[in-house]
């Protein structure tokens, strides 16, 4: 929690502010009592209009300016959270788009989203608090108890005993609710799990009727998470309650042998007033207090959560002397001896990699699932580094690069074409920001879209659904394929990016990509033979190796597994 405080420094000027309206705002409260004590025992009792006048004006103008403290205090403090929040919520944003694909599978999405928002949302409403209870707390605790013993030091060994009677029961109410919080935070982040599951898989489940199976799921996470907050309200509920008790014992003590001192001579009835008032303060700081600490326990669990993110070092970084100084990535793209391993498992998913792709060629890769395609398309931009071996473009280890000059020569075309809310045009120039409308329609036009762009009614400002649900599979994928190209990188990565395609379609495409592509690297992985069959290298994997390397015809003659997966697929005619 305290690492997290330190990020307060930006606002040290606000923070100031509203320490000090709150401090003002406790003095006037302090002084009100004894100025109505005054009222009292020399202006009531002696009948002196004037003086009831003139001590009745101060008060009403130390109470206007303590209202106008506490608002000054609200406002500054609600002002000065909200932007830590802000600049919080950035801070772990900006830091998880850092992370490699490692962290994001350790952490998990559901819980980096309860993080950036309920978590932090937590400490935000913690720290406003904080900023007016840490002063005003205490201030008014001890100043009251000041204030009570110069009114009358006997009465307030009442106010003495109680205090300790009340931390004893704010300790133990907050001892038993510190590890609820925490585990409620974990049951928050499964119940987000479930939810982001079930509404991302929403055609899946209804296809296999399984609605009531994810409902039932849902229940029992969201009975989970609700059982845990009852428990935990139930024991900071009981706060309230007993605090409460005391304070009324310790008022009707007070009011007792007040009168009693009243009736011997030695206190004033106006004074009897101010110290029930002081004591009153006392005890509303107490509560304050405990306030404080039934929002600290979840605030802390946060916290705790929120460093975990901020303090996960990423697996893959920029190499520390800022890169090598080149203007952009180009040339040969070789695979020397590759390995990789993903963690926690126990055989390779790659091995013994090897291979080179020159710019102007087109390198096909092959296999049955779970060859590793797929990963070997992963490492060429860094999502995954290598266990062993190296990549290098144009003879520099891809290591020694920055990320983002490494991935500003590359366009990848995912597995899953990702499309992004806003328009058309919005989702092709995330591949290139400052593209002209000209450079986005000659992209579209290469990846076949143009066709079912310009029919839509909008054309390219036609809006884009999120996730894309708007469009078809086989339209996402010529979208995100045309966001590849207007950005002309020197290396193209396409995984499985045509399966969506008829056949057509596809021949069209790869027609098309020739021309765009001809001075730059391409790596197509794909499942159809007819994707591969023209590329000027194919590289068949197998397992994890690299079981050979050819054309078509050659493979053929010398491949089991390609004439394998050939057969598969094409008649004896094809073949020919």
């Amino acid at each position: 929690m305290l690492k997290l405080l330190r990020m307060l420094k930006p606002y040290r000027l606000l923070v100031f502010f509203v320490l000090l309206f709150v401090f003002l705002q406790s003095l006037s409260d302090l002084y009100l009592p004894t100025l109505l004590a005054d009222i009292v025992d020399k202006g009531v009792v002696k009948g002196d209009n004037p003086y009831i006048w003139k001590i009745g004006g101060l008060m009403l103008f130390i109470a206007l300016l303590g209202g106008l403290c506490s608002i000054g205090a609200s406002f500054l403090s609600a002002k000065s959270s909200s932007a830590f929040g802000r600049d919080l919520r950035s801070r772990v944003f900006a830091h998880v788009e850092k992370y490699s694909l490692h962290e994001f599978d350790k952490i998990g999405t559901a819980s980096l989203i309860t993080r950036t928002t309920n978590d932090i949302t937590q400490v935000q409403q913690v720290l406003m608090m904080m900023m007016r209870v840490m002063v005003a707390a205490p201030m008014m605790c001890f100043g009251g108890i000041i204030m009570a013993l110069y009114k009358d030091a006997h009465l307030s060994l009442i106010i003495i005993a109680i205090v300790p009677i009340l931390a004893l029961v704010i300790f133990a109410v907050v001892s038993r609710g510190v590890p609820l919080f925490k585990v409620m935070q974990v049951k928050i982040d499964k119940l987000n799990l479930v939810l982001r599951e079930n509404l991302t898989g929403m055609r899946v489940i209804r296809s296999f009727n399984r609605a009531k199976h994810e409902q039932t799921r849902f229940n029992d996470a969201n009975a989970d998470l609700t059982d845990t907050a009852i428990k935990v309200n139930r024991i900071m509920a009981s706060l309230m309650p007993i605090m409460m008790l005391v304070l009324n014992f310790a008022s009707l003590f007070i009011v007792w042998f007040g009168g009693l001192r009243i009736e011997d001579g030695h206190m004033a009835v106006g004074d009897l007033m101010a110290f029930i008032q002081y004591a009153w303060q006392i005890m509303f700081a107490l509560i304050f207090a405990s306030m404080m600490f039934v929002m600290i326990p979840r605030a802390s669990a946060s916290a705790t959560r929120i460093n975990e993110v901020l303090h996960t070092v990423p697996d893959i970084h920029d190499p520390a002397h800022g890169g090598a100084k080149r203007p952009s990535v180009r040339g040969e793209l070789a695979f020397h001896d590759v390995s990789f391993h993903y963690p926690g498992a126990e055989m390779p998913a790659l091995s013994g990699i090897s291979f080179a792709a020159g710019p102007g060629e087109v390198t096909a890769i092959i296999g049955g699932t779970g060859s590793g395609k797929s990963t070997l398309i992963n490492l060429i931009p860094r999502f995954y580094d290598v266990s062993g071996g190296r990549i290098t473009i144009g003879g520099t280890d891809v290591r020694e690069l920055t990320q983002e000059e490494l991935r500003s020569g590359i366009g990848l075309v995912p597995q899953k074409a990702v499309l992004f809310t806003g328009t058309i045009a919005d989702n092709i120039r995330f591949g290139k920001t400052d593209a002209t409308d000209e450079e986005v329609r000659h992209a579209a036009v290469v990846a076949q879209a143009y066709d079912f762009v310009s029919e839509m009614k909008d054309g390219f400002d036609a809006p884009i659904a999120q996730g894309g649900t708007n469009v078809s599979g086989g339209q996402k994928q010529r979208l995100s394929i045309a966001r590849a190209l207007v950005r002309k990188p020197s290396i193209y990565l396409f995984d499985d990016s045509f399966s969506a395609l008829d056949f057509k379609t596809d021949a069209k495409l790869r027609a098309a990509l020739r021309g765009e592509t001809s001075d730059a690297t391409v790596l197509i992985v794909a499942q159809r033979v007819s994707t591969v069959m023209d590329a000027d290298r194919i590289i068949v994997l197998d397992d994890g190796k690299v079981s050979a390397i050819g054309t078509h015809r050659e493979l053929l003659q010398s491949s089991p597994v390609y004439r394998e997966i050939v057969t598969s697929q094409l008649s004896e005619e094809e073949i020919a």
